[in-house]
């Protein structure tokens, strides 16, 4: 196995992501593609994307493209606010302050 064969660990920000409503659910796969679901409408939009530190940037199928940054463990993608699946914020609605 050369070098190029060696298994990767995924990028940290791998995995799915849902807004506080569950309504929207984006899922970024380990490959460098994205999976958007919304309400029942599975596959809604799907496209590459790439991550430079804490910012994405998307491109969709249809050519579209949007941006996104982590912030806090948020991602902020366009108007849209999502959690880490699991994540206790989403189920209250939004960011936990941290006084």
């Amino acid at each position: 196995m050369s070098s190029n064969d060696t298994p990767r660990d995924p990028h940290p920000y791998v995995g799915m992501w849902v807004t506080a409503d569950g309504h929207i659910r984006q899922e970024l796969l380990p490959n460098g593609r994205y999976d958007e679901a919304r309400g029942r409408r599975q596959s809604a939009y799907t496209g590459r994307y790439t991550v430079t530190g804490d910012h994405i940037d998307y491109l969709d199928d249809t050519g579209f493209t949007a941006t996104g940054d982590i912030r806090d463990g948020v991602l902020f993608h366009e108007h849209l606010v999502l959690y880490r699946e699991g994540d206790q914020r989403a189920r209250q609605g939004g960011p936990v302050s941290r006084g």
